[in-house]
Protein backbone atom coordinates (compact mmCIF):
# COMPACT_ATOMS: atom_id res chain seq x y z
CA UNK A 1 0.00 0.00 0.00
CA UNK A 2 2.43 2.50 0.92
CA UNK A 3 4.93 2.00 -1.67
CA UNK A 4 2.16 2.84 -4.51
CA UNK A 5 0.93 5.83 -2.02
CA UNK A 6 4.62 6.94 -1.61
CA UNK A 7 5.16 7.19 -5.79
CA UNK A 8 2.17 9.52 -6.37
CA UNK A 9 2.92 11.63 -3.61
CA UNK A 10 6.64 12.19 -4.72
CA UNK A 11 5.43 12.73 -8.26
CA UNK A 12 3.25 15.31 -7.40
CA UNK A 13 6.24 17.10 -6.17
CA UNK A 14 8.90 15.97 -8.71
CA UNK A 15 7.31 15.51 -11.57
CA UNK A 16 3.76 16.32 -11.66
CA UNK A 17 3.53 19.45 -9.52
CA UNK A 18 0.46 20.54 -11.59
CA UNK A 19 -1.55 18.41 -10.48
CA UNK A 20 -2.26 20.16 -6.87
CA UNK A 21 -4.91 18.13 -6.27
CA UNK A 22 -3.04 15.01 -5.18
CA UNK A 23 -0.81 17.27 -2.80
CA UNK A 24 -4.21 18.23 -1.28
CA UNK A 25 -4.66 14.25 -0.68
CA UNK A 26 -1.26 13.98 1.17
CA UNK A 27 -1.90 16.79 3.38
CA UNK A 28 -4.87 14.99 4.71
CA UNK A 29 -3.68 11.63 4.61
CA UNK A 30 -3.35 10.21 8.40
CA UNK A 31 -0.02 8.76 7.33
CA UNK A 32 3.10 11.08 8.18
CA UNK A 33 5.18 11.71 5.28
CA UNK A 34 8.66 13.01 4.24
CA UNK A 35 10.03 13.52 1.17
CA UNK A 36 14.13 13.51 0.68
CA UNK A 37 17.18 14.05 -1.64
CA UNK A 38 18.69 11.20 -2.00
CA UNK A 39 21.19 13.04 0.65
CA UNK A 40 18.72 12.72 2.81
CA UNK A 41 17.71 16.62 2.53
CA UNK A 42 14.37 17.03 3.42
CA UNK A 43 12.10 18.42 0.65
CA UNK A 44 8.41 17.97 1.73
CA UNK A 45 6.43 17.00 4.90
CA UNK A 46 2.76 16.76 5.33
CA UNK A 47 0.79 17.72 8.55
CA UNK A 48 0.94 13.94 10.06
CA UNK A 49 4.18 13.56 9.74
CA UNK A 50 4.51 17.13 11.87
CA UNK A 51 2.04 15.88 14.71
CA UNK A 52 3.78 12.59 15.08
CA UNK A 53 7.45 13.79 15.84
CA UNK A 54 7.05 18.11 15.74
CA UNK A 55 8.93 18.59 12.67
CA UNK A 56 8.14 21.47 10.28
CA UNK A 57 10.00 22.30 6.66
CA UNK A 58 11.75 25.51 7.35
CA UNK A 59 13.74 26.55 4.48
CA UNK A 60 16.02 28.84 6.03
CA UNK A 61 17.22 25.93 8.64
CA UNK A 62 16.78 22.30 6.21
CA UNK A 63 16.96 19.26 7.98
CA UNK A 64 18.08 15.33 7.07
CA UNK A 65 16.23 13.30 7.21
CA UNK A 66 17.83 10.21 7.76
CA UNK A 67 19.40 11.79 11.08
CA UNK A 68 15.97 11.50 12.49
CA UNK A 69 16.71 7.82 13.55
CA UNK A 70 17.68 7.16 16.67
CA UNK A 71 20.97 6.55 17.18
CA UNK A 72 20.12 2.77 18.01
CA UNK A 73 18.73 2.34 15.23
CA UNK A 74 20.73 4.91 12.87
CA UNK A 75 23.04 2.52 11.38
CA UNK A 76 20.66 -0.57 10.40
CA UNK A 77 18.29 2.05 8.76
CA UNK A 78 20.73 4.06 6.83
CA UNK A 79 22.16 0.60 5.41
CA UNK A 80 18.84 -0.31 4.17
CA UNK A 81 18.21 3.20 3.04
CA UNK A 82 21.33 4.03 1.34
CA UNK A 83 20.49 0.94 -0.78
CA UNK A 84 17.56 2.54 -2.21
CA UNK A 85 19.32 5.38 -2.89
CA UNK A 86 21.94 3.83 -4.97
CA UNK A 87 18.93 2.38 -6.38
CA UNK A 88 19.66 -1.36 -5.62
CA UNK A 89 16.29 -1.53 -4.25
CA UNK A 90 12.91 0.01 -4.26
CA UNK A 91 11.14 -0.68 -0.55
CA UNK A 92 12.39 -0.75 2.64
CA UNK A 93 9.74 -1.45 5.87
CA UNK A 94 11.21 -1.75 8.94
CA UNK A 95 10.36 -0.63 12.81
CA UNK A 96 12.37 2.01 13.93
CA UNK A 97 12.69 4.69 16.36
CA UNK A 98 12.86 8.11 15.36
CA UNK A 99 13.55 11.42 17.40
CA UNK A 100 10.89 13.63 17.84
CA UNK A 101 11.83 17.16 17.79
CA UNK A 102 11.43 17.69 21.41
CA UNK A 103 14.33 14.95 21.45
CA UNK A 104 11.95 11.90 22.50
CA UNK A 105 12.31 8.80 20.81
CA UNK A 106 9.45 7.46 18.84
CA UNK A 107 8.49 4.12 17.66
CA UNK A 108 7.27 4.00 14.05
CA UNK A 109 6.75 2.00 10.95
CA UNK A 110 9.05 2.68 8.76
CA UNK A 111 8.43 2.59 4.99
CA UNK A 112 11.12 3.81 2.68
CA UNK A 113 10.33 3.68 -1.09
CA UNK A 114 12.49 4.93 -4.13
CA UNK A 115 11.19 7.38 -6.79
CA UNK A 116 12.51 7.74 -10.20
CA UNK A 117 12.42 10.53 -12.30
CA UNK A 118 11.70 10.64 -15.94
CA UNK A 119 14.53 9.03 -17.20
CA UNK A 120 14.52 5.90 -14.73
CA UNK A 121 17.22 7.33 -12.02
CA UNK A 122 16.63 7.51 -8.78
CA UNK A 123 15.16 10.69 -8.11
CA UNK A 124 14.14 10.92 -4.41
CA UNK A 125 12.81 8.97 -1.45
CA UNK A 126 9.63 8.80 0.27
CA UNK A 127 9.47 8.23 4.11
CA UNK A 128 5.89 7.06 5.87
CA UNK A 129 6.21 6.88 9.67
CA UNK A 130 3.19 5.63 11.56
CA UNK A 131 3.06 5.54 15.32
CA UNK A 132 3.83 1.98 16.66
CA UNK A 133 3.93 3.35 20.00
CA UNK A 134 1.31 1.48 21.53
CA UNK A 135 2.41 -1.73 19.76
CA UNK A 136 5.80 -1.56 21.66
CA UNK A 137 4.32 -0.56 24.80
CA UNK A 138 2.14 -3.62 24.53
CA UNK A 139 4.95 -5.54 23.69
CA UNK A 140 7.35 -4.29 26.43
CA UNK A 141 4.26 -5.14 28.35
CA UNK A 142 4.07 -9.00 27.08
CA UNK A 143 7.17 -9.59 29.28
CA UNK A 144 5.59 -8.50 32.62
CA UNK A 145 1.85 -9.71 32.58
CA UNK A 146 0.21 -11.46 29.37
CA UNK A 147 -3.22 -9.66 30.91
CA UNK A 148 -1.37 -5.88 30.08
CA UNK A 149 -0.41 -7.10 27.04
CA UNK A 150 -3.72 -8.41 25.41
CA UNK A 151 -4.89 -5.66 26.87
CA UNK A 152 -2.73 -2.84 25.23
CA UNK A 153 -2.82 -4.74 21.92
CA UNK A 154 -6.59 -4.73 21.64
CA UNK A 155 -6.84 -0.71 23.10
CA UNK A 156 -4.40 -0.40 19.81
CA UNK A 157 -6.81 -2.63 17.65
CA UNK A 158 -3.48 -5.11 16.60
CA UNK A 159 -4.42 -8.98 16.80
CA UNK A 160 -1.16 -11.29 18.00
CA UNK A 161 -0.33 -14.31 16.80
CA UNK A 162 2.19 -16.97 18.12
CA UNK A 163 3.56 -19.54 15.82
CA UNK A 164 5.21 -22.44 17.63
CA UNK A 165 6.92 -23.92 14.39
CA UNK A 166 8.35 -27.03 16.63
CA UNK A 167 4.77 -28.22 17.51
CA UNK A 168 3.34 -26.57 14.20
CA UNK A 169 0.54 -24.40 16.69
CA UNK A 170 -0.76 -21.34 16.30
CA UNK A 171 -2.26 -18.73 19.06
CA UNK A 172 -5.04 -15.68 18.14
CA UNK A 173 -5.47 -13.08 20.51
CA UNK A 174 -8.88 -12.33 20.85
CA UNK A 175 -8.42 -8.99 18.68
CA UNK A 176 -7.25 -10.83 15.49
CA UNK A 177 -10.24 -13.22 15.99
CA UNK A 178 -12.50 -10.17 16.03
CA UNK A 179 -10.80 -8.27 13.07
CA UNK A 180 -11.89 -11.66 11.21
CA UNK A 181 -15.10 -12.25 12.64
CA UNK A 182 -14.06 -15.89 14.32
CA UNK A 183 -15.65 -16.27 17.55
CA UNK A 184 -13.12 -15.95 21.04
CA UNK A 185 -14.18 -19.85 21.58
CA UNK A 186 -14.15 -21.43 18.59
CA UNK A 187 -11.42 -23.99 17.87
CA UNK A 188 -8.53 -23.49 15.35
CA UNK A 189 -6.74 -26.78 14.50
CA UNK A 190 -3.75 -28.04 13.28
CA UNK A 191 -5.18 -27.28 9.68
CA UNK A 192 -4.68 -23.33 10.70
CA UNK A 193 -2.41 -22.85 7.98
CA UNK A 194 -5.06 -24.46 5.45
CA UNK A 195 -7.90 -22.15 7.00
CA UNK A 196 -6.10 -19.00 6.90
CA UNK A 197 -5.06 -19.50 3.37
CA UNK A 198 -8.75 -20.15 1.95
CA UNK A 199 -9.70 -16.66 3.33
CA UNK A 200 -6.67 -15.15 1.63
CA UNK A 201 -7.64 -13.07 -1.92
CA UNK A 202 -7.19 -15.10 -4.88
CA UNK A 203 -4.84 -12.67 -6.40
CA UNK A 204 -2.50 -12.78 -3.21
CA UNK A 205 -2.45 -16.65 -2.77
CA UNK A 206 0.98 -17.32 -4.29
CA UNK A 207 2.55 -14.36 -3.25
CA UNK A 208 1.79 -14.58 0.86
CA UNK A 209 2.76 -18.47 0.78
CA UNK A 210 5.86 -17.87 -0.46
CA UNK A 211 6.46 -14.69 1.62
CA UNK A 212 5.42 -16.30 4.60
CA UNK A 213 7.83 -19.24 4.64
CA UNK A 214 10.54 -15.92 4.48
CA UNK A 215 9.03 -14.38 7.36
CA UNK A 216 9.47 -17.72 9.60
CA UNK A 217 12.84 -17.89 8.95
CA UNK A 218 13.33 -14.27 9.87
CA UNK A 219 14.56 -12.59 6.44
CA UNK A 220 14.27 -8.69 7.43
CA UNK A 221 12.61 -7.77 4.04
CA UNK A 222 9.82 -9.94 4.69
CA UNK A 223 8.92 -9.09 8.16
CA UNK A 224 5.89 -6.90 6.91
CA UNK A 225 3.40 -8.79 4.72
CA UNK A 226 0.44 -7.02 3.15
CA UNK A 227 -2.47 -9.15 1.70
CA UNK A 228 -6.60 -9.10 1.52
CA UNK A 229 -8.38 -11.67 3.76
CA UNK A 230 -12.17 -12.49 3.75
CA UNK A 231 -14.12 -11.93 7.11
CA UNK A 232 -16.48 -14.41 8.35
CA UNK A 233 -19.18 -11.61 7.01
CA UNK A 234 -17.65 -12.19 3.50
CA UNK A 235 -15.83 -9.31 2.63
CA UNK A 236 -12.25 -8.74 2.32
CA UNK A 237 -10.18 -6.52 4.50
CA UNK A 238 -6.59 -5.59 4.16
CA UNK A 239 -3.86 -6.96 6.77
CA UNK A 240 -0.21 -5.63 7.61
CA UNK A 241 1.11 -8.79 9.33
CA UNK A 242 4.64 -7.97 11.17
CA UNK A 243 6.24 -10.88 12.81
CA UNK A 244 9.90 -12.19 13.14
CA UNK A 245 11.13 -15.04 15.28
CA UNK A 246 12.42 -14.96 18.78
CA UNK A 247 13.37 -18.13 19.57
CA UNK A 248 16.06 -20.58 17.69
CA UNK A 249 17.85 -23.63 17.88
CA UNK A 250 21.59 -24.23 18.10
CA UNK A 251 21.61 -24.30 14.26
CA UNK A 252 19.87 -20.82 13.75
CA UNK A 253 16.93 -22.19 12.67
CA UNK A 254 13.59 -20.30 13.98
CA UNK A 255 11.40 -22.07 16.33
CA UNK A 256 8.70 -19.40 17.22
CA UNK A 257 7.40 -16.54 15.61
CA UNK A 258 5.54 -13.46 17.02
CA UNK A 259 3.85 -11.07 15.11
CA UNK A 260 0.48 -8.54 15.01
CA UNK A 261 -1.87 -8.08 12.39
CA UNK A 262 -3.48 -4.61 11.59
CA UNK A 263 -5.98 -3.49 9.64
CA UNK A 264 -5.06 -1.09 7.10
CA UNK A 265 -8.36 -1.27 4.74
CA UNK A 266 -8.42 2.21 5.78
CA UNK A 267 -5.28 3.39 4.13
CA UNK A 268 -5.61 0.94 1.32
CA UNK A 269 -8.76 3.16 0.30
CA UNK A 270 -6.73 6.32 0.35
CA UNK A 271 -4.42 4.49 -2.14
CA UNK A 272 -6.92 3.69 -4.07
CA UNK A 273 -8.83 6.84 -4.02
CA UNK A 274 -5.39 8.01 -4.92
CA UNK A 275 -4.76 5.92 -8.13
CA UNK A 276 -8.69 6.69 -8.91
CA UNK A 277 -8.25 10.83 -8.67
CA UNK A 278 -4.61 10.30 -11.15
CA UNK A 279 -6.63 8.31 -13.33
CA UNK A 280 -9.42 10.92 -14.04
CA UNK A 281 -7.28 13.55 -14.22
CA UNK A 282 -5.21 11.26 -16.66
CA UNK A 283 -8.56 10.88 -18.51
CA UNK A 284 -9.36 14.63 -18.33
CA UNK A 285 -6.01 16.22 -19.52
CA UNK A 286 -5.95 13.61 -22.56
CA UNK A 287 -9.22 14.46 -23.63
CA UNK A 288 -9.56 17.86 -23.30
CA UNK A 289 -8.89 20.07 -26.22
CA UNK A 290 -6.97 22.63 -24.95
CA UNK A 291 -3.03 22.06 -24.70
CA UNK A 292 -1.79 21.90 -21.05
CA UNK A 293 1.69 22.41 -19.90
CA UNK A 294 3.22 21.82 -16.17
CA UNK A 295 6.52 23.62 -15.72
CA UNK A 296 8.49 23.72 -12.51
CA UNK A 297 8.99 26.66 -9.46
CA UNK A 298 12.27 27.14 -12.61
CA UNK A 299 10.13 26.99 -15.76
CA UNK A 300 10.87 23.82 -17.04
CA UNK A 301 8.68 21.73 -18.24
CA UNK A 302 6.92 18.94 -15.81
CA UNK A 303 4.17 17.50 -18.20
CA UNK A 304 2.49 18.01 -21.08
CA UNK A 305 -1.03 16.75 -22.18
CA UNK A 306 -1.49 15.04 -25.69
CA UNK A 307 -3.36 18.42 -27.26
CA UNK A 308 0.12 20.48 -26.30
CA UNK A 309 1.77 17.50 -27.94
CA UNK A 310 -0.11 18.10 -31.14
CA UNK A 311 -0.05 21.99 -30.94
CA UNK A 312 3.93 22.23 -30.16
CA UNK A 313 5.35 19.36 -31.80
CA UNK A 314 7.46 17.95 -28.85
CA UNK A 315 6.63 14.79 -27.14
CA UNK A 316 5.92 14.98 -23.53
CA UNK A 317 9.45 12.60 -23.14
CA UNK A 318 11.31 15.07 -25.38
CA UNK A 319 9.72 18.22 -23.49
CA UNK A 320 10.18 17.27 -19.53
CA UNK A 321 13.54 19.43 -18.33
CA UNK A 322 13.26 21.90 -21.25
CA UNK A 323 12.69 25.51 -20.15
CA UNK A 324 8.80 26.20 -21.47
CA UNK A 325 9.76 29.07 -23.75
CA UNK A 326 11.73 26.76 -25.58
CA UNK A 327 8.83 24.28 -26.18
CA UNK A 328 6.55 26.96 -26.15
CA UNK A 329 7.70 29.89 -29.03
CA UNK A 330 5.53 32.69 -29.19
CA UNK A 331 5.52 35.28 -31.47
CA UNK A 332 3.18 38.97 -31.97
CA UNK A 333 0.63 38.33 -34.69
CA UNK A 334 1.28 41.86 -35.76
CA UNK A 335 5.21 42.24 -35.87
CA UNK A 336 6.00 38.62 -35.78
CA UNK A 337 8.42 40.07 -32.95
CA UNK A 338 8.76 37.19 -30.27
CA UNK A 339 6.67 37.05 -27.01
CA UNK A 340 7.10 36.49 -23.53
CA UNK A 341 6.24 32.91 -22.37
CA UNK A 342 3.20 33.59 -20.28
CA UNK A 343 4.21 30.69 -17.81
CA UNK A 344 7.60 32.26 -17.28
CA UNK A 345 5.40 35.79 -16.46
CA UNK A 346 3.05 33.91 -14.13
CA UNK A 347 5.80 32.22 -12.20
CA UNK A 348 8.11 35.40 -11.90
CA UNK A 349 5.40 37.71 -10.65
CA UNK A 350 3.87 35.15 -8.64
CA UNK A 351 0.36 35.62 -9.98
CA UNK A 352 -2.09 34.54 -12.96
CA UNK A 353 -1.33 35.98 -16.24
CA UNK A 354 -3.53 36.08 -19.48
CA UNK A 355 -1.81 37.22 -22.83
CA UNK A 356 -3.93 39.95 -24.34
CA UNK A 357 -1.94 40.48 -27.77
CA UNK A 358 -2.72 38.32 -30.43
CA UNK A 359 -0.13 36.08 -30.13
CA UNK A 360 0.86 33.28 -32.76
CA UNK A 361 2.26 29.77 -31.69
CA UNK A 362 5.17 28.33 -33.87
CA UNK A 363 5.14 24.62 -33.60
CA UNK A 364 8.07 22.65 -34.22
CA UNK A 365 7.66 21.80 -38.17
CA UNK A 366 7.40 25.23 -38.51
CA UNK A 367 2.99 25.33 -38.45
CA UNK A 368 1.31 28.89 -36.61
CA UNK A 369 -1.17 29.04 -35.05
CA UNK A 370 -3.55 31.75 -33.22
CA UNK A 371 -3.67 30.76 -29.85
CA UNK A 372 -5.15 32.54 -26.86
CA UNK A 373 -3.35 31.29 -23.71
CA UNK A 374 -2.85 31.82 -19.81
CA UNK A 375 -1.05 30.85 -16.99
CA UNK A 376 -1.64 30.57 -13.11
CA UNK A 377 1.02 29.40 -10.48
CA UNK A 378 0.78 26.25 -8.47
CA UNK A 379 1.12 27.65 -4.96
CA UNK A 380 1.91 25.59 -1.36
CA UNK A 381 0.12 26.33 1.83
CA UNK A 382 3.46 27.58 3.34
CA UNK A 383 2.69 29.97 0.07
CA UNK A 384 5.65 28.89 -1.81
CA UNK A 385 5.15 28.70 -5.84
CA UNK A 386 6.45 25.50 -7.27
CA UNK A 387 5.38 25.71 -10.75
CA UNK A 388 2.92 27.22 -13.12
CA UNK A 389 0.21 25.13 -15.63
CA UNK A 390 -0.30 26.88 -18.96
CA UNK A 391 -3.69 27.08 -20.77
CA UNK A 392 -3.67 27.58 -24.30
CA UNK A 393 -6.06 26.95 -27.10
CA UNK A 394 -5.82 26.69 -31.12
CA UNK A 395 -8.57 30.07 -32.04
CA UNK A 396 -6.96 29.88 -35.46
CA UNK A 397 -10.54 29.68 -37.48
CA UNK A 398 -12.24 32.00 -35.08
CA UNK A 399 -9.51 34.45 -35.50
CA UNK A 400 -9.99 34.40 -39.30
CA UNK A 401 -13.15 34.87 -39.06
CA UNK A 402 -13.26 37.91 -37.12
CA UNK A 403 -10.34 39.29 -39.51
CA UNK A 404 -12.84 38.51 -42.24
CA UNK A 405 -15.78 40.18 -40.90
CA UNK A 406 -12.79 42.70 -39.83
CA UNK A 407 -11.99 43.21 -43.56
CA UNK A 408 -15.47 43.10 -44.91
CA UNK A 409 -16.77 45.78 -42.68
CA UNK A 410 -14.16 48.11 -43.61
CA UNK A 411 -13.87 47.17 -47.24
CA UNK A 412 -16.00 47.39 -50.72
CA UNK A 413 -16.95 43.71 -51.76
CA UNK A 414 -16.51 44.54 -55.43
CA UNK A 415 -13.29 46.48 -55.35
CA UNK A 416 -11.69 45.40 -52.44
CA UNK A 417 -11.22 48.86 -51.80
CA UNK A 418 -11.69 50.46 -48.79
CA UNK A 419 -15.45 51.62 -47.92
CA UNK A 420 -16.81 54.83 -46.86
CA UNK A 421 -16.60 54.04 -43.12
CA UNK A 422 -12.73 53.10 -43.85
CA UNK A 423 -12.22 56.33 -45.73
CA UNK A 424 -13.77 58.16 -42.89
CA UNK A 425 -11.55 56.86 -40.64
CA UNK A 426 -8.74 57.72 -42.34
CA UNK A 427 -9.68 60.94 -42.60
CA UNK A 428 -11.14 61.73 -39.45
CA UNK A 429 -6.87 60.85 -38.92
CA UNK A 430 -5.59 63.13 -41.53
CA UNK A 431 -7.18 66.37 -40.30
CA UNK A 432 -6.10 65.41 -36.72
CA UNK A 433 -2.37 65.24 -37.91
CA UNK A 434 -2.99 68.35 -39.75
CA UNK A 435 -3.87 70.50 -36.96
CA UNK A 436 -1.28 71.93 -34.81
CA UNK A 437 1.32 71.11 -37.39
CA UNK A 438 2.89 72.22 -40.51
CA UNK A 439 1.50 68.52 -42.18
CA UNK A 440 -0.10 68.95 -45.43
CA UNK A 441 -2.47 66.53 -47.18
CA UNK A 442 -4.41 66.13 -50.64
CA UNK A 443 -8.15 64.73 -50.89
CA UNK A 444 -8.84 63.54 -54.22
CA UNK A 445 -12.60 62.89 -55.21
CA UNK A 446 -13.30 61.08 -58.83
CA UNK A 447 -16.69 60.63 -60.70
CA UNK A 448 -16.24 58.38 -63.73
CA UNK A 449 -17.69 59.98 -66.80
CA UNK A 450 -19.67 58.25 -69.99
CA UNK A 451 -19.90 55.15 -67.32
CA UNK A 452 -23.61 55.14 -67.14
CA UNK A 453 -24.06 53.89 -71.10
CA UNK A 454 -21.94 51.44 -70.53
CA UNK A 455 -23.77 50.03 -67.23
CA UNK A 456 -26.70 51.04 -69.19
CA UNK A 457 -26.57 49.23 -72.42
CA UNK A 458 -24.22 46.07 -71.18
CA UNK A 459 -25.63 45.37 -67.82
CA UNK A 460 -25.21 45.45 -64.12
CA UNK A 461 -22.33 42.47 -64.75
CA UNK A 462 -20.32 44.26 -67.61
CA UNK A 463 -20.72 47.73 -65.28
CA UNK A 464 -19.45 45.50 -62.30
CA UNK A 465 -16.25 44.80 -63.95
CA UNK A 466 -15.21 47.76 -65.39
CA UNK A 467 -15.56 49.03 -61.51
CA UNK A 468 -12.69 46.38 -61.02
CA UNK A 469 -10.90 48.11 -63.48
CA UNK A 470 -11.22 51.32 -62.63
CA UNK A 471 -10.05 50.00 -59.08
CA UNK A 472 -7.20 48.64 -59.60
CA UNK A 473 -6.00 51.29 -62.17
CA UNK A 474 -6.83 53.94 -59.68
CA UNK A 475 -4.85 52.05 -56.98
CA UNK A 476 -1.92 51.46 -59.48
CA UNK A 477 -1.90 55.75 -59.90
CA UNK A 478 -1.26 56.33 -56.20
CA UNK A 479 1.86 56.02 -54.00
CA UNK A 480 2.00 52.69 -52.07
CA UNK A 481 1.01 54.51 -48.67
CA UNK A 482 -1.94 56.47 -50.28
CA UNK A 483 -5.65 55.47 -49.70
CA UNK A 484 -8.03 55.15 -52.24
CA UNK A 485 -11.45 54.17 -51.45
CA UNK A 486 -14.75 53.49 -53.42
CA UNK A 487 -17.54 56.08 -51.35
CA UNK A 488 -20.55 54.24 -53.82
CA UNK A 489 -21.86 54.11 -57.02
CA UNK A 490 -19.02 55.11 -59.78
CA UNK A 491 -17.95 57.36 -57.18
CA UNK A 492 -13.91 57.01 -55.71
CA UNK A 493 -11.84 59.15 -53.22
CA UNK A 494 -8.03 59.20 -52.82
CA UNK A 495 -6.33 60.36 -49.21
CA UNK A 496 -2.47 61.53 -50.30
CA UNK A 497 -0.68 61.88 -47.15
CA UNK A 498 1.82 64.99 -46.92
CA UNK A 499 1.06 65.82 -50.23
CA UNK A 500 0.98 69.63 -51.49
CA UNK A 501 -1.65 71.28 -53.77
CA UNK A 502 0.49 71.05 -56.95
CA UNK A 503 1.48 67.41 -56.04
CA UNK A 504 -1.82 66.51 -55.52
CA UNK A 505 -3.33 67.87 -58.76
CA UNK A 506 -0.21 65.91 -60.76
CA UNK A 507 -1.93 62.85 -58.78
CA UNK A 508 -4.78 63.67 -60.18
CA UNK A 509 -4.20 64.00 -63.57
CA UNK A 510 -1.97 60.80 -63.63
CA UNK A 511 -5.49 59.10 -62.38
CA UNK A 512 -7.19 61.25 -65.25
CA UNK A 513 -4.97 60.15 -67.90
CA UNK A 514 -4.59 56.08 -66.62
CA UNK A 515 -8.64 55.86 -66.79
CA UNK A 516 -8.87 57.29 -70.52
CA UNK A 517 -6.62 55.23 -71.98
CA UNK A 518 -8.64 52.11 -70.38
CA UNK A 519 -10.39 50.31 -73.00
CA UNK A 520 -13.29 47.55 -71.84
CA UNK A 521 -14.19 45.19 -73.77
CA UNK A 522 -17.51 43.36 -73.49
CA UNK A 523 -19.22 40.82 -75.56
CA UNK A 524 -17.15 41.49 -78.54
CA UNK A 525 -17.98 45.50 -77.73
CA UNK A 526 -15.39 48.05 -76.83
CA UNK A 527 -15.99 51.21 -74.88
CA UNK A 528 -13.96 54.05 -73.24
CA UNK A 529 -14.76 56.16 -70.12
CA UNK A 530 -13.28 58.82 -68.54
CA UNK A 531 -12.53 60.78 -64.84
CA UNK A 532 -13.29 63.95 -63.44
CA UNK A 533 -11.02 64.68 -60.43
CA UNK A 534 -11.86 67.73 -57.64
CA UNK A 535 -9.13 68.64 -55.64
CA UNK A 536 -8.71 69.81 -51.95
CA UNK A 537 -6.62 71.00 -49.10
CA UNK A 538 -6.13 69.49 -45.85
CA UNK A 539 -4.66 71.95 -43.40
CA UNK A 540 -4.74 73.14 -40.55
CA UNK A 541 -7.40 75.42 -41.24
CA UNK A 542 -9.99 72.85 -42.11
CA UNK A 543 -12.80 72.84 -40.28
CA UNK A 544 -13.78 68.96 -41.05
CA UNK A 545 -14.15 66.10 -42.85
CA UNK A 546 -17.48 67.24 -43.82
CA UNK A 547 -16.31 70.00 -45.39
CA UNK A 548 -13.05 68.45 -46.94
CA UNK A 549 -15.35 65.97 -48.47
CA UNK A 550 -17.90 68.74 -49.83
CA UNK A 551 -14.65 70.82 -51.33
CA UNK A 552 -13.26 68.07 -53.17
CA UNK A 553 -16.71 67.09 -54.42
CA UNK A 554 -17.29 70.63 -55.16
CA UNK A 555 -14.10 70.81 -57.17
CA UNK A 556 -15.21 67.42 -59.35
CA UNK A 557 -18.28 69.46 -59.81
CA UNK A 558 -16.59 71.94 -61.66
CA UNK A 559 -14.44 69.73 -63.53
CA UNK A 560 -17.45 68.08 -65.08
CA UNK A 561 -18.65 71.82 -65.90
CA UNK A 562 -15.16 72.53 -67.75
CA UNK A 563 -15.64 69.44 -70.20
CA UNK A 564 -14.99 66.46 -68.81
CA UNK A 565 -11.95 64.70 -68.18
CA UNK A 566 -9.55 66.90 -66.34
CA UNK A 567 -8.40 68.23 -62.84
CA UNK A 568 -9.72 71.49 -60.72
CA UNK A 569 -8.62 72.61 -57.30
CA UNK A 570 -10.88 73.70 -54.76
CA UNK A 571 -9.23 76.53 -54.27
CA UNK A 572 -9.40 78.01 -58.01
CA UNK A 573 -13.06 77.54 -57.69
CA UNK A 574 -12.66 79.13 -54.37
CA UNK A 575 -10.75 82.11 -55.99
CA UNK A 576 -12.54 82.38 -59.19
CA UNK A 577 -16.08 82.64 -57.27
Amino acid sequence: MARAVQRRVVRSRSSQRAVPVLSRLAEVAPVGMLVTGLDGAARYLNPAFTRLLGYQLDTEQPFFGFDLLHETDANAGRQHIARLARGEAELYRGEHRMRHADGQPVWVMLAAALARDAEGQPDCIMLQVTSIELQKRAEEALAHSENRWNFALEGARQGVWDHDIRTDAMFYSRMWRRMRGIPDDEVIGKDHQEQWASRLHPDDVGRVMNDIHKQDSGDDNFDALEYRERTRDGNYIWIMSRGRPVEWDENGNALRTIGTDTDITYLKTIEQELAAEKERLRVTLEAVADGMIGTDSQGRVTFMNPAAERFTGFSQSEAIGKFAENVFPLRLAHSHEAAHCPAITCLTHGSPFEVSDEVILVSRDGQARDIRCSASPVVMPDGKVTGAVLVFQDISQSRALQRELAHSANHDPLTGLPNRVAFDRALNLALASAEGSNRRHCLLYIDLDRFKPVNDTAGHAAGDALLKQVAETIRGACRGHDLAARLGGDEFAVLLEDCPMPNGKLVGQKIVRAIGSLIFSWNGRDYRIGASVGVAAITPDAKSPADCLSEADAACYAAKAQGRGCVVAYPDIAGGA
